[in-house]
Order: structure tokens, then C-alpha cells, then sequence
């Protein structure tokens, strides 16, 4: 019983001193436990999973969304007079089908007075609100500290979907670009763009090959 009872008192010793080693080990990793929670937060945070960031919004969208406002309302002036005073686009911060949000964009009606979402748009209202969105991106790349002068500006096709007052709204905002001493080049096969464009460059097709014509 005496042997039983002074290994068991030993033992005890043992378990105090680990309890105290214990202790102070867990006092010592207390500020690298708290930064690590610290820097576990801010992860979260900027991966848009911490339930703080209600719009769980990652933090390069967070960036790129504050460029979108500025895309949106230096395309918005344009879009306005495109749709003759009918459309405006505002930045939407409203979540997507997978719960994300930040690089949303709305288009503002005036004859409804209500917000649009871009999917209602018609195939000739798509084209010039995007056009509206590459002519703000690029006053808003110009307009950066050291930022490059887009001179030039190719538009590729989808002026077959506008109604002959969109063709001319939007022909007019391009010639106020042109006004700009900015080069602008349109490809497309619509007929009535012939009659606008002073300066042509026409592909003829042949059996043999295609030629390139200048006219004007």
C-alpha cells in the first residue's frame, strides 16, 4: 500500500508539473493563436466566404467593381443619347445565381422607371449598350494617370440589329468620335451603312481570291 501510495503521489507530481508546462506553453502561443484567427478573418474576408462579408464579394471583385462604376457612368452619357433618352446603366451589386455579387450592371428604363436586368435586352439594345460599355472603358483607360489614348476603335458587326433611329443615334454618337480626331472603322454587310460611311474599304470575293477595294 506505501509503494502503491508514493507512486501515486509520484505521478501526481508529474501531472502538476505537465499541467504548469501546459500552461505556459498555451500562454506563449496565445498572440500566434490570435494573429493566426486574425489572418484566418482576413482570408475569409477577401475570399468572400467569411459570413461578415454579407455580399461575399472577393476581394479582386472588389476592385474590379469600383472600376465598373466608373465604366458604367462614363458609358451611361453615351448609352443616353444612343436610346435617345430612353436607357442609363447603373452598377448592381445584387447576387447571382450562385450567391456572389459586385460586377453586376443594370440598365435604367425611363419610360418604365424601373431597373432592367441586361438579359432583357433586345438583340439591338444589347449592341449598343455594349458599344456604349467599350467606348466608357475606354475614356476610362484614357483618363488614367499615364493611361493611352485609344485613337483608333474598330466595332465589329451588330449593326444589323438596330431599327433605322438606333442606326442613326448610334452612327451620331461615332461621328462625335470622329470629331475627336479618333479613327473609327465599322465591318459590316448592312447596306445602308454604304450611304454613311464616306471612307469604304470593300472585299470583293472571287473564284480566284478576294481583292480589297478603297472608295472615297
Amino acid at each position: 500500500a506505501a509503494s502503491v501510495d508514493s507512486a501515486a503521489r509520484a505521478r501526481c507530481r508529474e501531472l502538476d508539473a505537465l499541467s504548469a508546462a501546459l500552461a505556459a506553453e498555451a500562454a506563449a502561443l496565445a498572440p500566434v493563436r490570435e494573429e493566426a484567427e486574425r489572418i484566418a478573418r482576413l482570408a475569409g474576408l477577401a475570399a468572400g466566404t467569411a459570413a461578415e462579408n454579407r455580399y461575399r464579394m472577393r476581394l479582386e471583385t472588389y476592385v474590379l467593381a469600383a472600376r465598373l462604376e466608373q465604366v458604367a457612368e462614363a458609358a451611361g452619357s453615351r448609352l443616353h443619347r444612343m436610346s435617345a433618352g430612353r436607357y442609363q446603366l447603373a452598377h448592381s451589386d445584387s447576387k447571382t445565381a450562385r450567391g456572389r455579387s459586385g460586377l453586376g450592371l443594370q440598365v435604367l428604363d425611363a419610360w418604365t422607371g424601373r431597373a432592367r436586368d441586361t438579359a432583357t435586352l433586345s438583340g439591338g439594345e444589347s449592341f449598343f449598350v455594349s458599344l456604349a460599355l467599350a467606348l466608357g472603358l475606354a475614356d476610362v483607360v484614357a483618363a488614367e494617370a499615364g493611361g493611352q489614348r485609344l485613337d483608333t476603335l474598330f466595332i465589329d458587326e451588330g449593326f444589323g440589329s438596330l431599327d433605322e433611329q438606333s442606326l442613326d443615334e448610334v452612327l451620331d454618337v461615332l461621328d462625335g468620335l470622329r470629331e475627336q480626331d479618333r479613327a473609327v472603322g465599322i465591318v459590316s454587310h448592312v447596306p445602308d451603312l454604304r450611304a454613311r460611311i464616306p471612307t469604304q474599304l470593300r472585299v470583293i470575293k472571287t473564284a480566284r481570291g478576294s481583292t480589297v477595294q478603297k472608295i472615297g
